[in-house]
C-alpha cells in the first residue's frame, strides 16, 4: 500500500475521533461513560484494521446523537497501536486512568496478554479478537465479543466445504479428503483455532497435511504453496488476513494448486477479489456479520454515518469491517444501558452480570447471529452462516448449527478452545 494511503487512512480516523470529542487532556462529566478503543491502523493487520476503527468512531457517533446510555453519552478515546502488544499494554493502563468503564479492543495477541489484567481490573474488555480461548468465563470472565468465535468458524467452514463441495469431487467415496492450513504460525490470532481444526478434520474423516507457515505481510507464497502440492491437498485453510490470504490464493491458481480454498473471518471480504482475481473464484468463508450495505437492519446508519463522519471515503472502499465496528460498539452500548437501568453503580461486575450475561438471543441488527452469554458460557452463538466467492458476489452457501449439530460436544469438550 502506497505511504499517501496509509496517511490519508490515519487522517480520516484522526477526524472522526476529534468529531466524538477526543481529547485525552479533558476531564469527563458525570454524564459521561468513558470507553477505550484499540486499533490497528498502521501495523500487520491494518489492511482490516483501519475501516474497523472508522466502524467503531461512527458507531459510537451514532449511540451518542440516539440517546446515549440512557442520556449518558460515551467518551471515546481510539488508538492506533499498530498491532505491538507492548504498546496495546501502554494504551490500556492509560484507559485505566481516563476511568474507563469497557475497551474496544483488537488483537488476539494483546487481548489474550491482557486477559489476566482485565480480569484483575473487572473491565468488560470487548475484542474484534474472537479468539474460542477467550469464552470460558472460569478463566477470562470480562473477555467478550459479539461475533461466534474463530474455533466455531473454521468448524463450520470445514463442515461445510464437506457437506457441498466434497461430494462432488470426481474422487469422492474412493478416499479421504485431503486439508492443509496456511497462516503465520507465530501470530496468536492466526493459530488460535488450529486445534479446533485439526480435530474437526478428524470428526469429519479428513486426511491433515503439514501446516504452512505464511507470513500476515506476505507477497510471495510460492515455496508454501510448492509444499502444499506435495501433499495434494483437497482443501485448503487460511489463517490470515486479507492481504496475504490473497498473495496465497493468486499463487495457488497460478501453481495450478486444483484445492478448494476457506478462509477464516478475517481473511475474507469484499477486497479479496479486488486483490486475488480470478483466484478468489470460489473461495470460502465465514462471515461473523453482513457485508457493508447489505439489507440488515442497521445498515442505513452504518452507510449514513460512513458518508457523515468519513465523507472522504468512497461508499465503495467501505467493507464488511466497518459493520463488524458497529457490532463491537452496539452489543457494548447494550450491556451498559442495561447495568444502568439496574441502578446502583456502574462498576465492570455490574456491566458483566446485569448487562452482557443478562442477552438472551439478543439481535443486535448487524446481520451477525444473536448474542446469548450466560455466567457459565460466553461463546456468543453457534450458527456460521458461509459464503462464496461467485459469479461476482458472495453467496451463501450454508448455515452450520455448530452448536445444534453436534450439542454435547459443544457443552463438554468445545468450550475456551
Amino acid at each position: 500500500m502506497r505511504l499517501t494511503t496509509v496517511r490519508n487512512w490515519i487522517l480520516a480516523a484522526v477526524v472522526v475521533a476529534a468529531v466524538i470529542g477526543f481529547n485525552p487532556h479533558t476531564p469527563y462529566a458525570a454524564e459521561e461513560i468513558v470507553i477505550g478503543s484499540l486499533n490497528d491502523m498502521t501495523g500487520a493487520t491494518s489492511d482490516v484494521g483501519k475501516d474497523y476503527a472508522m466502524g467503531v468512531a461512527e458507531a459510537v457517533a451514532y449511540v451518542n446523537e440516539t440517546g446515549g446510555i440512557n442520556g449518558k453519552k460515551i467518551k471515546l478515546y481510539q488508538f492506533d497501536y499498530g498491532y505491538r502488544i507492548p504498546e496495546a499494554l501502554t494504551k490500556y493502563n492509560l484507559f485505566k486512568k481516563f476511568g474507563a468503564r469497557a475497551v474496544l479492543g483488537w488483537g488476539t495477541g494483546d487481548t489474550e496478554s491482557l486477559s489476566p489484567t482485565i480480569t484483575k481490573d473487572q473491565i468488560p474488555y470487548i475484542s474484534a479478537s474472537y479468539s474460542a480461548h477467550l469464552t470460558d468465563p472460569k478463566k477470562t470472565p470480562y473477555n467478550l465479543f459479539f461475533a461466534t468465535d474463530y474455533s466455531t468458524n473454521a468448524r463450520a467452514a470445514i463442515t461445510a466445504w464437506f457437506d457441498k463441495k466434497w461430494p462432488q469431487h470426481k474422487e469422492y467415496g474412493k478416499r479421504k479428503p485431503r486439508l492443509v492450513c496456511s497462516y503465520m504460525f507465530a501470530s496468536p490470532y492466526c493459530s488460535a483455532p488450529i486445534k479446533a481444526i485439526k480435530d474437526q478434520a478428524q470428526l469429519l474423516g479428513f486426511d491433515v497435511g503439514d501446516d504452512q507457515d505464511v507470513s500476515l505481510l506476505a507477497l510471495d507464497t510460492k515455496s508454501q504453496v510448492l509444499a502444499m502440492k506435495q501433499f495434494q491437498p483437497d482443501l485448503v485453510w487460511h489463517g490470515n488476513t486479507t492481504m496475504s490470504v490473497a498473495a496465497t490464493l493468486r499463487d495457488a491458481y497460478a501453481l495450478s494448486l486444483g484445492a478448494d480454498h476457506i478462509i477464516n473471518n478475517w481473511g475474507i471480504d469484499e477486497n479479496l477479489p479486488k486483490l486475488a482475481g480470478e483466484a478468489a473464484e470460489g473461495a470460502m468463508g465465514a462471515a461473523v456479520c453482513a457485508f457493508f450495505g447489505e439489507n440488515v437492519p442497521m445498515m442505513k446508519h452504518i452507510v449514513e454515518y460512513a458518508k457523515k463522519l468519513n465523507p472522504g471515503v468512497p461508499p465503495e472502499k467501505r467493507m464488511i469491517r466497518t459493520v463488524q465496528g458497529w457490532g463491537a460498539v452496539l452489543l457494548a452500548a447494550e450491556a451498559l444501558r442495561r447495568a444502568d437501568k439496574a441502578g446502583g453503580e456502574l462498576t465492570g461486575q455490574a456491566i458483566l452480570q446485569k448487562g452482557f450475561e443478562t442477552l438472551r438471543e439478543f439481535e443486535l441488527g448487524v446481520g451477525s447471529a444473536p448474542v446469548t452469554f450466560t455466567a457459565e458460557d460466553h461463546r456468543p452463538a453457534g450458527k456460521v452462516p458461509i459464503y462464496e466467492w461467485k459469479g461476482g458476489k458472495f453467496n451463501l452457501v450454508e448455515q452450520v448449527d455448530v452448536k445444534g449439530r453436534w450439542p454435547e460436544k459443544w457443552q463438554k469438550e468445545w468450550l475456551g478452545w
